[in-house]
């Protein structure tokens, strides 16, 4: 496991509190669907580079 993959999981998880916090807040729906794309896109990457599957 190398940095990227670390720094893609956490900006991932991260971004996945936002949209939390944002749905609380009750922010436009189009501004939570953006961070959550954004973190499920970081999460996957993370995740595939660790499994070797994208390098």
């Amino acid at each position: 496991m190398n940095g990227l993959n670390t720094i893609l999981i956490v900006l991932g998880l991260f971004l996945a509190g936002g949209v939390y916090s944002f749905q609380k807040q009750k922010m436009p729906k189009s501004v939570i669907i953006l961070l959550a794309l954004g973190s499920v896109m970081c999460l996957a990457a993370g995740v595939l580079r660790i499994q070797g599957i994208w390098e």
